[in-house]
Formats: C-alpha cells, sequence, structure tokens
C-alpha cells in the first residue's frame, strides 16, 4: 500500500510540472511574437508613413502666398484646440503677419524720436522710456535692411561689421578724427579708437591699470555710461571684464546698434530723471569718457546714483571735461573759471559721497567708494547733504525717480568690513555662494537651491547642445535669457564664445538681479508687456522659459512673440520652455511670424509635462518683401 500511494504522488507531481511547462512556453511564445511585431512596426520606413499619415513631418509642408503652412488634402493636422484652451487676444491672432515699412527698420517702440518729443526736455525726459499704447503696438515684422548678412562671429565682429546691416556712415565722418569707426569698402571696421583714447582703448585701459588693478579679479562687472560704439566695454572683454554699456538712441547715430552688431553688451539707456535698471551694488566699476552727463549739476543727482549702483569698494573712471582743464580748456570752447568750477563741484559731490580720491593722472581721474559706511555716518554731520536715505528698496530700479540721498549700505560690525559681504576674485565668484544667498537676504532662496539650480542647467544647457547649433560654434554671440532667475543659464555657458543679457521681471519676488551680478554676470529689469531697450537684430538666441506662463493672463501674447521677432537676427533662434498647452499657441502664432519651430521632449523624457519649442527665424529682407506682387 506504501508503494502503491508513493506511485500515485510520483504522478501527479509530474502531471503539475508537465502543466507548468506548456504554461511558460504558452506565454514565451506570446512574448516573442508581440516582440517580432512591435520590431517590424518600428522599422524606420513603418514610423516615417505614421507620422506622414498624421501631417507631423514638417518637410512635407509648402507655403502658400500668404505664408502660411498648407498641405496635401490626405494629410491630417493634429490639433490641439479643444482639448488645451488657454486665454489668448483672438482680436489680435492673425495667421500672417506682414512685414512693416522699411521706415521702421530700425524702430525702437520705447524709444521712438516722434513719440519721445511730446515729453519735456528737462532732465532729457524725453530720452527715456515712453512706450506705446497697445492700440499703438504695431502688428507687422520689422524688416531687415536689404542685402543684411550674418553678423561676423566673434572675435572677428569686435574689429568688423556689415555695412549693409548698419547703413549709417554719419559716426565715420562725424567722429573720423577720433578714430571710432571706418569704411573700408562693405564693410565697417572699428580701430578701437574714442575721444579721449586717440591711442586706441587698449592703451587707454593699460593706463587705467596703473592706476587700479585690473586683471586680479576683484574687478568683473563695469558700467560704460554714453559709451559710443562700446570699444571701452569691447577691450575690457579680454581682461575678463563684463560691461554693460548705454548710451541714448541717435545721440550719434545708432550707436549701441554699432556695439551689439560687435558682439559688445549694450542697451539703450540714459542718465536722465530715473534710476537706471540695474539693482544697488551691481558694478565694480563705473566709466565715463568724456560723455556728456552734466554730473555737477542738480545737486550731484546723477553722481548718487552712480553711487547706488557701484559695488563697496567700487570705482567710478572720468576722463574728459573737466579733468585736466588746464591743458585743454582751449579747445573745449569753454572758459577756464566754468572748467575748474565743475572740476570743483564734481570733487566736492564725491566728498560728500564719502568716496575717496584714488588718482589723478594725465587725463584720467578716479575714486573709490568706501567699503562700508561707517565713517560716512560720521562725516554726514559735517557734511548734511546728501543725506543718508532713511527708508527705500534700494533695488527697485524700474520707472523709479531718482532720489537725491544716499542708498544706505548695509551694517557691518567694523571698519574692515565689506558691507553686504565680501566677493570672492573672478571666475571663482560664478559659482560661488552669493552673500545675498549666505546672508538669507532673499527670500525664498537658499544654498541648497543654488546648488540644485547650477546642477539643472549644466544638464539643460547639454540638452539644449542636441537640439540646436552647438553653443561652443560660434554661430551665436548675443544671448537673452527673458527669465533669469538667479542666472543658472548663463552661468552654465560661461565656457563658450557668447555673453547673456539676464532679464529679471520688473515685478519679480523675490528679486534676483543683485544675485546675477553677484556672480559677476549681467542684466537688466524688464516687463515684457512692453519693448526692450534695444535696438532690432541684436540677439542671436532668446531663451524663454516660463515667461508664457507668468505672462498669459498680463499681457498679449502676440505682443511679446512679435517684440522677439524684432530683437532677434534674421536666422536666429529662440528656445521656449513652458506647457505643451501654451507650447501649442506660440507655435500657431510663430508660424505666421515665417519661423520654423518643433515641439520636443523635455531633457528628462516624454512623460515629463514640459516641453521645449525650439524655433528658428527665417532669413528675409525688406527688400524681398517689397518685390513680392
Amino acid at each position: 500500500m506504501a508503494r502503491e500511494y508513493g506511485g500515485s504522488q510520483s504522478h501527479h507531481q509530474l502531471e503539475v510540472k508537465r502543466r507548468r511547462l506548456t504554461w511558460i512556453l504558452g506565454v514565451s511564445g506570446l512574448c516573442i511574437l508581440f516582440y517580432v511585431l512591435g520590431a517590424w512596426q518600428a522599422t524606420p520606413s513603418t514610423r516615417y508613413d505614421l507620422y506622414t499619415k498624421v501631417g507631423c513631418d514638417n518637410s512635407t509642408a509648402t507655403s502658400d502666398n500668404n505664408g502660411n503652412a498648407a498641405r496635401n488634402g490626405s494629410l491630417t493636422n493634429l490639433d490641439f484646440t479643444s482639448h488645451h484652451q488657454v486665454a489668448i487676444d483672438s482680436s489680435r491672432t492673425v495667421n500672417h503677419f506682414p512685414a512693416c515699412d522699411m521706415s521702421y527698420s530700425e524702430y525702437t517702440p520705447c524709444q521712438d524720436k516722434v513719440r519721445g518729443r511730446k515729453f519735456p526736455r528737462e532732465m532729457m525726459k524725453f530720452r527715456e522710456r515712453h512706450c506705446p499704447a497697445k492700440e499703438e503696438q504695431l502688428l507687422c515684422l520689422i524688416p531687415a535692411p536689404p542685402n543684411y548678412k550674418t553678423p561676423f562671429k566673434w572675435p572677428q565682429s569686435r574689429d568688423y561689421a556689415w555695412y549693409d546691416n548698419i547703413p549709417h556712415r554719419e559716426l565715420s565722418i562725424e567722429k573720423a578724427v577720433q578714430n571710432w569707426i571706418q569704411v573700408e569698402g562693405d564693410r565697417f571696421r572699428f580701430p578701437g579708437g574714442g575721444t579721449m583714447f586717440a591711442e586706441g582703448a587698449d592703451v587707454y585701459i593699460d593706463d587705467i591699470g596703473k592706476l587700479i588693478p585690473l586683471t586680479n579679479g576683484n574687478i568683473r562687472t563695469a558700467v560704460d555710461t554714453g559709451c559710443g560704439v562700446a570699444s571701452f566695454g569691447a577691450y575690457l572683454l579680454k581682461r575678463d571684464i563684463l560691461t554693460m554699456s548705454f548710451a541714448p538712441r541717435d545721440t550719434h547715430e545708432a550707436q549701441v546698434q554699432f556695439a551689439l552688431e560687435r558682439g559688445v553688451p549694450a542697451m539703450i539707456g540714459i542718465m536722465g530723471s530715473q534710476r537706471l535698471p540695474y539693482p544697488a551694488r551691481a558694478f565694480d566699476l563705473a566709466h565715463c569718457s568724456r560723455c556728456l552727463i552734466p554730473w555737477s549739476k542738480n545737486d550731484g543727482l546723477y553722481l548718487i546714483e552712480v553711487d547706488r549702483i557701484l559695488r563697496p569698494g567700487g570705482y567710478w573712471i572720468l576722463s574728459g571735461p573737466p579733468i585736466r582743464w588746464k591743458k585743454y580748456w582751449r579747445g573745449w570752447d569753454r572758459t577756464a573759471e566754468d572748467l575748474k568750477q565743475e572740476q570743483d563741484t564734481i570733487e566736492d559731490t564725491a566728498r560728500r559721497l564719502c568716496w575717496k580720491k584714488v588718482a589723478e593722472h594725465d587725463d584720467l581721474a578716479i575714486w573709490q567708494k568706501p567699503m562700508n559706511h561707517l565713517e560716512c555716518v560720521k562725516m554726514k554731520k559735517a557734511h548734511e547733504t546728501p543725506v543718508i536715505c532713511k527708508s527705500q528698496d534700494p533695488d527697485s530700479a524700474w520707472y523709479r525717480n531718482l532720489e537725491d540721498c544716499i542708498t544706505p549700505l548695509p551694517d557691518v560690525t567694523s571698519a574692515n568690513d565689506v558691507a553686504g559681504g565680501e566677493l570672492l576674485k573672478w571666475p571663482d565668484r560664478a559659482f560661488a555662494v552669493p552673500p545675498r544667498l549666505s546672508r538669507s537676504l532673499v527670500p525664498g532662496i537658499n544654498v541648497d537651491r543654488f546648488v540644485e539650480d547650477n546642477e539643472l542647467w549644466k544638464q539643460r544647457i547639454a540638452h539644449y547642445n542636441r537640439l540646436v547649433t552647438p553653443l561652443r560654434s560660434g554661430r551665436y554671440r548675443n544671448i537673452m535669457d527673458m527669465n533669469a532667475y538667479i542666472g543658472g543659464f548663463a552661468a552654465a555657458v560661461l565656457r563658450y564664445p557668447v555673453w547673456v543679457m539676464n532679464v529679471v521681471l520688473s515685478n519679480s519676488n523675490p528679486d534676483t538681479l543683485g544675485i546675477i551680478y553677484e556672480r559677476g554676470l549681467i542684466g537688466t529689469y524688464q516687463d515684457w508687456c512692453e519693448g526692450f531697450s534695444t535696438y532690432p537684430r541684436t540677439y542671436d538666441l532668446i531663451h524663454a522659459n516660463g515667461v508664457f506662463t507668468i505672462y498669459q493672463d498680463r499681457c498679449d501674447m502676440t505682443s511679446i512673440l512679435l517684440e522677439m521677432d524684432r530683437i532677434l537676427r534674421p536666422e536666429g533662434s529662440v528656445i521656449f520652455r513652458d506647457t505643451v498647452e501654451l507650447l501649442v499657441k506660440i507655435k500657431s502664432i510663430t508660424d505666421g511670424m515665417r519661423w520654423k519651430s518643433q515641439i520636443m521632449d523635455h531633457e528628462s523624457g516624454p512623460f515629463n509635462p514640459e516641453k521645449i519649442l525650439v524655433a528658428v527665424k527665417t532669413y528675409w529682407t525688406g527688400e524681398a518683401i517689397n518685390k513680392q506682387p
């Protein structure tokens, strides 16, 4: 009986094993079958046919006479409209944007000469920002000049620009003696001259370097007021000093446009009745070479503003009238008494700002701002004006009127302390924790967030280099980051031959532009419901990270995109990061702006709801448009 029982048990186990093996083989067979079917469907020819059927292959598109994308009737366009509803001003949404008249080729909406004449000349108010109302904004594309050419690559662009891109000879004639610019055949050449540096900017900067240290990394950010064609900033770049150059529109024809065509940072701006659009303690050095700013007027108001934007220990350099007036007064067509009084007033204002005069040698005079205000507070007992401001936001600078009081520096405990915190030398400061963060002065952003942001942008830039022409190629020089946050994008591209205009939104909370400057980068405040203070065709690449999420309920998306088109060079690129809903709307508008674009996956993969839209502005000129029937 025992054997019979054992035999039955063995037979039962064998049957179970047979069934299990059959099940495993059956499942394995099905898996292999589906794998083979899937591999067959994923072959290149099959995938191409699938995409062609749903109309996703842009290579099959043609254009009608209105510039709108047209496809064969058999193709089906994907339509997200019923699934993704985004508020947009439909009254301003058009399928095709015409070219503006060629008279608008150098249009700057917020520095329009005609509009400016309506404002007072007092304190140069007519040259400040005055933007058009919504109903006055153009709904057309700013044309490039006929025969427009891709600018020279950096560093050749520092010395050369195509005449057809900025067809203005005025400066080559007006400033011929000062050697600002020369016309050589079909191009301009920039010899590096200036009103006060006839031997060239390099020699002039070397002379400054004999008086203050320029190459040890302490000086990284500079501002050049009344910059001309920005040769001072162009030649400081080889010394690792990044200069924000600015000048009013058309004091000398298109000087800021020339600077940007050279690949040198610059923007339209003026010292008038309002603060400059930069935070307090932004620059290591400020420079004026015969910049025509009346420093001795208005109770020293303009020097007070320079004091606000200068970092503790920063330098102010002045060359030209009234410096060395005893030698030059006859050539300046002014009396010796007038020039002496002007210099005395400047010297007195500098003393009342607690500045120390470092040197006056030949045509140069240099002052230094104190490291802190401990002694300055004591000095105010002897020099009552200007007083130290009691309560203000020192970084507030968007349409903020100038104030006739000294911007207070952060408190210190010792006379040797640097107010606000000491910065590391360049290039270490780019990735070191900025004092504004280490001292918890910016709410909502801590040291960990700063470190994470740096790592994030290293990954994103690596991904961008796969999506667009690599940044190291020299294809791009002037880059704008429309929503820069704490400058992670700009810091991540420092090794490439580019510079970045970091834009912090004017109503940003928290205000992060001070952090960007403490990293040794440059930027400005901006409200993207308005035009930017630059000429058309001055940026090679624009980066828009979350801009349209921020502005979708504030102003018209179309206006922002048309402004981006205005400042982007022909064949320039744009990288948008936003939700797929917004990117679909953006693409529908830019298709009518003659841009070629494609929505791509986030660097983390297809399941991230944030997507990337890469767009390229196509090449066309006013001449080509005018020839159309």
